[in-house]
């Protein structure tokens, strides 16, 4: 079960902008509206926030808010529960959560309608649950932002961006009670005709405000070049993450490294089952952990004469890397890039624009298991043992093989998500 089953149940879209720098798209139709893959963006959002075990919804709208009650109606279509609460389009963004607070639970998510993020929303409440007299909110890098972060405990909002030092941006997705954000709306000037910004400006100076770093890239429909960009993301791509060693190849000794290309042994039934899902249209991207550079008993160059070596082989059985990803830090380090730390794979999903939570990642060890939960992706692992009581929610295959009617099977449920929708 997830944590936030016991306590938020409910989320909250702020979905009543008038989305002015997207004209003239939303000329005639809500910003939340607008269509990735013939869906709305909106049913990505509550789709990713469903995922994390909320499926209760209340939509605060405004401009051609019929449109989203129309298509979304009561949620039950899609096994949700969605109530709304509509104002006039000249209502901010404070003023919509003000009239909405008969509707609101003691505690509950608010989001807005214009970001997606990978985020696990169950570390987050772990740390908003510590102390529910702060609210919390989801930062991401961002420069010439509107958020100064030291950590998670010294936020600074500025929402007018003049700050040098204000290098971070809020993305929504914010942890609070409803008393404590009822209470700041009531104590600033002109309530309650407000914007949510002086909501959250007040929260900093009483150091109400909390922030979650979310390292992953986050994608927005804000102005039309990131809608673009955020389409490219959201439609479905068949991409598969490996390991290298002990997945595609055969594990040199315990404490050894592969360090010719002669002993880089192909693994049989590997080579196999991606054959099988390079005929479907499957293309693979690399990524491995080589400490072997830091320890000296492999250069660069020997490293990347394996590789194309491999690459080469791969291509002629119609197997295509499209990409390798290597942390050649020490097996010592803790480097963001080198697994179980999923920093290889954000850059992988940033460079390459696919969704990490609906992409698979074959590893075989317990290390492989904790970066698949780390980096939020679908964990496959191939072992003919048991590796650990916990496997991160990985699902452990005996071999590669036998993975690739599980894979085909969960793609297509992916696909089908998309045209029913």
């Amino acid at each position: 079960m997830k944590i936030m089953d016991k306590k938020i149940k409910q989320a909250v879209f702020l979905c009543g902008g008038l989305g002015t720098r997207l004209r003239p798209i939303t000329k005639k139709i809500p910003k939340p509206m607008i269509e990735i893959n013939k869906i709305p963006f909106l049913w990505y959002l509550l789709d990713k926030v469903s995922d994390n075990g909320i499926n209760k919804f209340l939509l605060l709208t405004g401009y051609l808010g019929d449109q989203i009650q129309k298509y979304f109606g009561d949620g039950r279509n899609f096994n949700w529960s969605i109530e709304y609460s509509h104002g006039p389009i000249d209502w901010d963004t404070g003023r919509r959560i003000w009239e909405a607070k008969d509707k609101l639970e003691d505690n509950f998510l608010l989001c807005y309608s214009d970001n997606f993020v990978q985020i696990k929303f169950d570390a987050v409440y772990e740390k908003w649950i510590q102390d529910t007299s702060k609210i919390w909110m989801c930062l991401s890098k961002k420069n010439k932002g509107n958020v100064t972060y030291l950590d998670h405990k010294h936020v600074k909002y500025n929402n007018k961006r003049n700050k040098p030092s204000s290098n971070f941006v809020e993305l929504g997705f914010i942890f609070t009670r409803k008393d404590l954000l009822i209470k700041l709306i009531r104590r600033i000037d002109d309530f309650p005709n407000i914007n949510f910004s002086e909501v959250l400006t007040l929260a900093s100076n009483c150091k109400k405000l909390c922030g979650y770093l979310i390292e992953d890239q986050y994608h927005s429909i804000g102005d039309i070049q990131r809608l673009e960009i955020t389409r490219k993301y959201l439609t479905p791509k068949k991409i598969i993450l490996l390991d290298r060693d002990g997945v595609i190849n055969k594990k040199a000794p315990k404490g050894k490294y592969i360090t010719d290309s002669r002993d880089f042994i192909f693994i049989k039934k590997s080579i196999k089952g991606l054959k099988i899902l390079s005929e479907k249209g499957f293309k693979f991207i690399v990524i491995t952990n080589q400490a072997g550079i830091a320890t000296k008993d492999l250069t660069d160059r020997t490293l990347e004469d394996i590789h194309k070596k491999m690459i080469t082989k791969l291509k002629k059985l119609n197997i295509e890397i499209i990409d390798i990803f290597i942390s050649k830090d020490h097996w010592q380090s803790n480097n963001f890039r080198r697994k179980p730390n999923p920093g290889m794979f954000f850059e992988a999903s940033s460079k390459h624009l696919f969704r990490l939570d609906k992409t698979f990642y074959i590893g075989d060890d317990l290390r492989d298991c904790e970066a698949a939960f780390n980096a939020n992706c679908q964990g496959l692992i191939k072992s003919d043992k048991v590796i650990h009581k916990n496997l991160y929610t990985s699902i452990r295959f005996k071999d590669l093989e036998k993975m690739v009617p599980y894979i085909l099977k969960k793609h297509t449920f992916y696909l089908n998500q998309h045209k029913h929708n």
